[in-house]
């Protein structure tokens, strides 16, 4: 039986934000296709089964003033969301290599509807952006996130105030690290559009007359498409790879 029924609550709600915080901005989770009732019956799942793990790092702290629990409120959601916003900067990224792989083998296809969300999105940045969540779920890294987001009762506890300096330094370290990592991936596909539109230029200043670009693009895109069927496997590997580097390493 609950001796405090009022407390209970307050306890719930306070771990709910932090949990639906993280779920908020969390990749897959967070999807346009997703509704927004399953999102909440996750959270709210997630934090039923918490709640008796983090009882002693919450309750204690709900039995304040009016204030005070409002301000607990708001720092347990920022602290949520930001651990949910580092794994989305992480998935982002595989966006920004879509974005480079078609620039560079030339693949200017019209945008077409996103699968995970509601903006247009060329073809072949919507399907590494559906590969590389689809190997991250497979490979349980909501169970990471989850688990961080429970560990960070002891980094964070319950009643302190948020820190947004820390928080925008883990941020910022964040994106750098996923520019690198994508940079590296993207990285052969960079060398051979450089390399394919130089050589092209050479030809164009030694035969002017011939209409190169007409002649070149198809070699390009072909090119290109080879080597990315030749690749992608391996690119989604290393992706994988480097997800508890990046989220665990903050």
């Amino acid at each position: 039986m609950i001796d405090d029924p009022q407390g209970t609550v307050l306890a719930f709600f306070v771990v709910l934000c932090r949990i639906g915080g993280c779920i908020m901005v969390l990749p897959g989770f967070s999807s346009a296709r997703l509704p927004v009732t399953v999102r909440m019956m996750t959270a709210l799942a997630l934090s039923m089964a918490l709640l008796p793990l983090l009882w002693d790092a919450v309750y204690p702290k709900v039995s304040g003033d009016q204030a005070t629990f409002v301000a607990l409120v708001v720092s347990e959601m920022a602290i949520g969301v930001m651990y949910g916003m580092i794994a989305r900067f992480f998935t982002l990224g595989v966006q920004f290599v879509g974005t480079v792989v078609t620039m560079m083998i030339g693949f200017n296809a019209p945008p077409a509807s996103d699968v995970l969300e509601d903006t247009a999105e060329n073809q072949l940045t919507n399907m590494l952006s559906f590969a590389a969540l689809m190997v991250l779920f497979s490979l349980d890294f909501h169970h990471v996130v989850f688990r961080a987001v429970m560990e960070s009762y002891d980094t964070m506890p319950a009643g302190v105030m948020f820190n947004s300096q820390k928080s925008l330094i883990t941020l910022t370290d964040t994106l750098v690290e996923t520019t690198r990592i994508m940079l590296r991936l993207s990285s052969p596909f960079i060398l051979y559009g450089l390399m394919f539109n130089v050589s092209i230029g050479l030809i164009n200043k030694l035969a002017q007359q011939v209409p190169v670009y007409f002649i070149s693009a198809p070699y390009l895109i072909t090119g290109g498409l080879f080597m990315l069927y030749l690749s992608v496997a391996a690119m989604l590997r290393q992706f994988a790879d480097a997800f508890p580097t990046v989220f665990i390493g903050h």
